[in-house]
Order: C-alpha cells, then sequence, then structure tokens
C-alpha cells in the first residue's frame, strides 16, 4: 500500500523526493528520533535534536528560510541547557518533572514571539530574499517559546508545537522540501502524542 501511494505521486514531487539529498534525509531521521525521544520524557532527545539542528542550518540556508536557519543556534544552545535542567532542574537539583505553564510565562511568550514576528519578518521582507519573512518569523519566534516550555517541561509545550506544525507543513511543502514536510507532519502527530503521554505523567505525578 505504501509503495503504491508513493508510486502514485505526481511526478515532479516524485523526481524532487528522489532528488532530495543525503543531508536532508539524515536531518529528517534525526528530527523525527529527537520529537519521539521527548514525547517519552527520554533524556536522549537533546543530543539527537543537537545533530539534527546542525544539518538544518545548512538546508534552511539553502532554502532561502533564513529565519528558520537562525532558530537552529539557538535550539542547540536551548538543547544543552534543556539537557542540564531536565536532569538537575528540579527541587534540590532532582530531576525534572512535568508542570503546567504559569501565567507570567504565558504572557512574556505571547509578547515575544508578537515581537519577534513583527520585528524580525520586517526585516526579512525588506532586507533578505525570504521566500515567507512573517510567516518564517512567525514560526520561528513561537517554535523558540516552545522549546522554551519544553526544557522547563512545560505541558503546553505540545500545543505551541501543533499549532507551529500545521504552519511548517505547507510552507516546506511549497519550497519542494517534501521529505522534511512529511516530516512535519509526522511532527503533529508526535506532538498530540507527547501531550497525551506527559498529560498521563503530571496526573500520576500529582497523585503520588
Amino acid at each position: 500500500m505504501l509503495l503504491f501511494a508513493f508510486a502514485s505521486l505526481p511526478a515532479d514531487i516524485l523526481a524532487a523526493v528522489r532528488a532530495t539529498t543525503g543531508l536532508e534525509w539524515a536531518a529528517v531521521l534525526t528530527g523525527f528520533a529527537c520529537v519521539w525521544l521527548a514525547a517519552r520524557e527520554s533524556l536522549w532527545n537533546f543530543p539527537i535534536a543537537i545533530i539534527s539542528c546542525l544539518l538544518y542550518v545548512a538546508i534552511y540556508h539553502h532554502a532561502a528560510l533564513y529565519s528558520d536557519r537562525n532558530l537552529q543556534g539557538l535550539f542547540i544552545a536551548l538543547s544543552a541547557y534543556g539537557w542540564y535542567e531536565w536532569l538537575y532542574g528540579g527541587r534540590n537539583k532532582t530531576p525534572l518533572a512535568v508542570t503546567h505553564t504559569t501565567s507570567a510565562e504565558w504572557l512574556l511568550s505571547a509578547a515575544f514571539a508578537v515581537a519577534y514576528t513583527a520585528g524580525f519578518g520586517y526585516y526579512l521582507r525588506h532586507h533578505t530574499d525570504s521566500a515567507f519573512p512573517y510567516l518564517d518569523s512567525f514560526t520561528t519566534g513561537v517554535s523558540i517559546v516552545a522549546q522554551f516550555l519544553l526544557m522547563r517541561k512545560r505541558l503546553e509545550n505540545w500545543w505551541l508545537w501543533i499549532l507551529v506544525d500545521m504552519v511548517y507543513v505547507p510552507i516546506l511543502w511549497a519550497k519542494h522540501l517534501y521529505p522534511t514536510s512529511l516530516l512535519y507532519a509526522l511532527y503533529l502527530a508526535l506532538a498530540i502524542y507527547g501531550y497525551w503521554e506527559w498529560k498521563k505523567d503530571a496526573k500520576r505525578a500529582r497523585v503520588e
């Protein structure tokens, strides 16, 4: 069935998939692995995420998605810090538990996302050949917030990843990054799964 679906793709899309570089396939596989591991609350999501982000720096630069290219560098730093937080960010340097996002965090997150989208979107629109300046900046701003909340093990980080993934899928498809677009469709499913898993964990922690 899968082979039939793949063979029935339009010729131009099929040709683009076949022409996909080994670099993008490696980024796709490591990207999927890191989100799956995050949904499972595995610390291994952080080193795998760092590898995937390094690969996507080159991929997004080539696709003229400059805001997303820059985002990868920040993700690398946040992944390194999140690795430490998950290990020692709890009380008395214990492993971090799943908790809910505070009102102050929501307010600051919204302010940051709006400011980043408007400011960097304007810059990309007027000073670069960015393909989607404001959408590119929006997904970047919200992704930064989502990564920060994931780093702090806030349950609602998955809500933001769901939103971002829904926007990324058509953008990446339009840029002919078909495997990466399909990856983000899988990310969407994983984000829903991650929310479900983390919510169960948060309930268990309250009972204990």
